[in-house]
């Protein structure tokens, strides 16, 4: 079984410690932070510092992290999986109804495009890639915050302005809290004209990895009707696809569905 390396764990606390406090640290202070010996922490810095990764003032004898990390995430972030994911998950989404798939995550309280693949008909909705939409009236958003807890979708919700955008756009943070309580009971939401009108977008979310994300079908509300059922049922297959499989403590399954814009950028409901 494997078994956790010391040096390792330290070493990303070590990098916390610096992201929490936002300024140069000497050996002492971050022995105090991180609860070790100065020896050993002195070790830690020593080897960091000799790597490129820590830089060290020449007057106080303070460190602080280089750009190293940066360029290396960076890159690592450049051919991020997720992305490769998302955009198949899109592709199996369009492919099944003919309509728009997206996935996004989120951001600062808004949901970024991770990835878009539209529909085949001459009418149907638009993103891009990048592009931030309005958490308040977005599929995507509300099925991801379905997966955590009522406080923390508040908290989002909370963090942008609750502007109407549609005929059917909420503004109302108890009523925006009861779409993601029903997303959260029943694994899936449906949203009409809230973003955009005549717009519709359905959503499920899930992990991919520790990295909560949410695909959705959108396209003209009457197309959208017609086809619920399809689409509900393209989402869930996807769904099962791409995330992770939960675990008895996590959100309910999504249950079965019962039957019952055009082009453009906008914060729209997907």
């Amino acid at each position: 079984m494997p078994t956790l390396v010391p040096a390792a764990a330290r070493t990303m606390t070590l990098l916390e410690v610096f992201a929490r406090e936002k300024r140069e640290l000497s050996n002492s202070d971050l022995a105090r932070l991180m609860d070790l010996p100065e020896s050993s922490c002195s070790d830690l810095l020593h080897t960091l510092h000799d790597m490129g990764y820590l830089l060290r003032t020449a007057r106080s004898r303070r460190f602080y992290p280089t750009a190293r990390l940066l360029a290396i995430a960076t890159e690592i972030s450049a051919s991020d999986p997720v992305y490769a994911v998302g955009s198949e998950a899109c592709e199996l989404l369009r492919d099944k109804t003919g309509e728009t798939g997206l996935c996004g995550r989120l951001e600062g309280g808004v949901v970024k495009v991770l990835a878009f693949m539209e529909g085949h008909h001459p009418l149907r909705y638009m993103q891009h890639v990048g592009d931030k939409l309005a958490l308040h009236v977005s599929a995507l958003g509300k099925a991801i915050l379905s997966l955590g807890t009522p406080e923390e979708a508040a908290r989002q919700l909370r963090q942008k302005p609750l502007r109407t955008l549609a005929s059917g756009t909420v503004t109302d943070l108890a009523a925006l809290e009861a779409q993601v309580a029903q997303a959260r009971a029943q694994g899936w939401i449906w949203v009409e004209n809230e973003g955009s009108e005549g717009l519709t977008a359905v959503a499920v979310a899930g992990m991919v990895g520790d990295e909560p994300l949410g695909i959705s079908i959108a396209g003209p509300t009457d197309r959208m009707r017609a086809q619920r059922e399809r689409c509900l049922q393209a989402l869930l297959e996807v769904q099962a696809l791409v995330f992770r499989q939960r675990n008895p403590s996590d959100a309910p399954v999504p249950a079965r569905p019962s039957a019952a814009r055009r082009g453009g950028r906008s914060s729209a409901p997907t």
